[in-house]
């Protein structure tokens, strides 16, 4: 879901933007500073948190607590990092109108919104006002205990997960949707996780990617001992639950690898649409499915387009990223009896850089 840009934000009453970096590294810090020096020659306040002032030494920065006030009035939190920068960031915006807007200096920065190198586009499009914003579903966890009263709670963008304490143990669940029980199996935890999270934890346990304008619960057993243990995707208005037996491995509740709770014996899990949605700010057009493609860096060479057509030939030379060199295939060297063309050496190679 989305909605138009903040358009003549506020006229008159002053724009605010809070930042949000991972402060561990130069390369971002010195990217966040010369943002901030550019949206104060524009006009726009710039927010900070405590906790990162004293690494950023922005100059006229407006310091802020890292708490449920600190992105209040503020039109974006602007984020510079991976995506565990952006779930920490989301913790601050989710309690505001503001929108979040992420520069990827991450590995996949799937939340991001942009790459270092078109920075300056976004900014000019944050002081334009000329960017969209989408609203992402997010989920509340209540945690009970065996009595049925709520003893404790959180929320996640991405995911929570029901996990065994125990590692040399099997949890036992049962599974519920909306009050009524689904099955019961061994495992070592359950995931539910949102469209926006689906290319997350849930994909790597082997989830379906969601595309994110759709709305939806996902639930992912991780490492079932049953034969009914398929991801489930259900209705976004659905309660899904996971009851722990008394007698069995302990279980705790992680939310976007962030917040840990525990689960008391014989407890229950409750997991549901949040009643307020994340907001996240778009610049760049492009649909879901290129942003996969790019990310993932996902073949769409159809077969008609290959060079060869018996099975296993149908790639042309390429660097091998492990060994930094090139791999050859029949009839790409003089003497093999083929007419490839002849190939340059590939030298050098960059990894990703940390999220």
């Amino acid at each position: 879901m989305s909605e138009a840009g903040q358009g003549g934000w506020r006229p008159g009453g002053g724009r605010h933007v809070l930042l949000a970096a991972h402060t561990g590294r130069h390369d971002i810090v010195d990217l966040a500073r010369s943002s901030a020096a550019r949206l104060a020659r524009a006009g726009i306040t710039v927010r900070v948190l405590a906790d990162e002032a004293a690494e950023l030494q922005i100059e006229g920065a407006e310091v802020v607590a890292a708490d449920a006030e600190a992105a209040r009035g503020a039109e974006i939190v602007m984020v510079f990092g991976g995506d565990g920068t952006f779930l920490r960031a989301a913790e601050l915006a989710r309690y505001s109108h503001a929108a979040l807007m992420g520069v990827n200096l991450g590995r996949v920065g799937f939340l991001a919104e942009t790459e270092p190198e078109a920075v300056e586009e976004t900014l000019t499009a944050i002081e334009q006002c000329e960017y969209s914003v989408e609203k992402r579903l997010a989920i509340e966890v209540d945690v009970l205990d065996a009595s049925g009263a709520v003893v404790d709670g959180t929320w996640a963008l991405n995911e929570v997960s029901v996990e065994k304490a125990e590692r040399s143990r099997v949890l036992d669940v049962v599974i519920a949707i909306d009050g009524r029980p689904l099955t019961s199996f061994g495992c070592d935890g359950v995931l539910f996780a949102t469209p926006t999270g689906s290319t997350a934890y849930a994909f790597s346990a082997g989830g379906p990617v969601v595309w994110p304008d759709l709305e939806a619960i996902l639930l992912v057993p991780s490492n079932a001992h049953a034969l009914f243990a398929r991801p489930l995707v259900t209705s976004p208005d659905s309660v899904l639950s996971v009851a722990v037996p008394p007698d069995g491995n302990r279980a705790r509740v992680s939310a976007d690898g962030r917040r840990a709770l525990d689960v008391p014996d014989g407890g229950r899990v409750d997991v549901r649409r949040a009643a307020r949605p994340v907001r996240v700010a778009r610049v760049h057009p492009g649909s879901f499915g290129d942003r996969l493609v790019a990310k993932f860096g996902l073949p769409v060479r159809g077969f008609r387009d290959a060079r060869r057509h018996d099975p296993g030939q149908e790639l042309r030379p390429s660097r091998n990223v492990l060994m930094r060199d090139v791999v050859s295939l029949p009839g790409d060297r003089p003497g093999d009896g083929g007419a490839g063309p002849a190939r340059e050496e590939v030298r050098g190679g960059t990894a990703d850089p940390d999220a």
